[in-house]
């Protein structure tokens, strides 16, 4: 009976190991399959080909000041009381018109006690005159010697001398005077009045600014692979955000404007170094037509330029960039596996951007959604432009 026992005792462990072996085995098994089926899993994305296409290549700038050439303060050159105002804010003028009247009391002294000494000094000088004369004309008869002739012609000489000084410190009285009148330094409107009638002012002093907005100014420094796409002599438009669109100086507006929609034209003036010659770096000009009234020279933020002219370039579209630099992809290789690549960025226009190195025409580039990505992770792509045609490439 024990014999009988114990050989069931062993087949029921064998079949137990047996159990627990085959039980292993299928648990290896399907980890090997979950793995093999992970490794052969592939993400799905959305791609597009690295080609030529037709850009109209714009460039971003964080702050462009905006600045006028014809723009200057009107200074008073004495010291005074604001008599009268000729002019109000936004009054068109023309350089040389009068703006105001100060008034100075000394000055008027000045020139009254300057006019009488003009005339005393006339009165001393007909006198001496006389003198001399009457000392020549005795000399010539030997009636007279010829010191008192002598003193007398230098009397005459200094009489003259005594004349023109007095001349000389009416007439800068009369300068002064002249300047109690203030006038405008330049053509343009009257953009700012510093002070109000009654107001007293010292010499120096601004009292008004006096510009002309028309046409207004900025200048930057780019570097080359987007200067190269500027050209003198042509226009290029410029974008500024609403929110910057605003007046310090209080500017009208010109009839018809379309205020925050108004196309914003710009001519690029001045280029340096020319394209012509080899640079990294250039500086560029550009005058901006404001006839419209919706620009004042100040800094504005975010600032994009279009230019008028297109390019043709190797490019892809901005949302492959997977950096803020714009310098790195996912490229997708030939066995359908994905590959970080750094490439060399040019300009763009807001929706494609150049490539200068890094991929080939041809190539596919993943775009839009990068989380959790890396290198030789497999994807199936479906090509952005074929999304509503043929379908995906893998």
């Amino acid at each position: 009976m024990k014999r009988y026992f114990f050989i069931g005792l062993a087949a029921i462990l064998v079949l137990a190991i047996a159990l627990v072996g085959y039980g292993t085995w299928l648990n290896v098994s399907d980890e090997n399959q979950i793995a093999r089926r992970m490794d052969e899993r592939a993400l799905t994305l959305t791609g597009a080909k690295v080609k030529r296409r037709s850009l109209h290549p714009t460039i971003e700038m964080d702050a462009v000041r905006l600045y006028s050439e014809n723009m200057a303060d009107a200074v008073a050159l004495i010291d005074g009381r604001i008599i009268e105002w000729y002019v109000k804010k936004n009054s068109a003028v023309q350089k040389g018109d009068t703006l105001l009247r100060l008034e100075n009391d000394q000055v008027l002294l000045q020139i009254q006690q300057a006019t009488a000494n003009v005339r005393r000094a006339e009165a001393a000088l007909a006198q001496a005159f006389n003198t001399y004369r009457r000392q020549e004309l005795l000399l010539a008869d030997n009636a007279t010697s010829k010191e008192k002739y002598d003193a007398a012609k230098a009397q005459y000489e200094a009489a003259q001398e005594t004349l023109v000084e007095a001349e000389a410190q009416r007439d800068m009285y009369y300068v002064q005077e002249a300047r109690q009148r203030v006038t405008s330094p330049v053509d343009g409107k009257v953009l700012l009045i510093y002070h109000r009638e009654g107001s007293y002012v010292q010499g120096g002093v601004p009292l008004a600014l006096v510009g002309d907005f028309d046409r207004l100014l900025f200048s930057t420094t780019l570097n080359d692979k987007h200067a190269r796409y500027l050209f003198v002599g042509e226009k290029v438009t410029l974008k500024i955000p609403s929110q910057a669109m605003k007046k310090a100086f209080d500017t009208e507006y010109a009839p018809g404007n379309k205020g925050n929609n108004e196309t914003i034209v710009a001519v690029v003036k001045e280029i340096t170094p020319p394209i012509s010659e080899p640079a990294g770096i250039r500086r560029v000009i550009c005058e901006i037509d404001n006839r419209a009234g919706v620009l004042e020279p100040l800094t504005y933020n975010k600032v994009s330029v279009r230019a008028e002219r297109s390019a043709e370039c190797l490019s892809v579209p901005l949302s492959a960039m997977t950096d803020a630099s714009r310098s790195e992809v996912f490229m997708v290789r030939s066995d359908g596996t994905i590959e970080r690549r750094d490439v060399e960025t040019g300009t763009n226009d807001g929706t494609y951007i150049e490539i200068r190195s890094g991929l080939a025409e041809g190539d596919v580039v993943v775009v839009e959604n990068f989380d959790g990505l890396e290198n030789d992770m497999r994807v199936q792509v479906t090509i952005e432009d074929e999304k509503s045609g043929k379908g995906g490439e893998g």
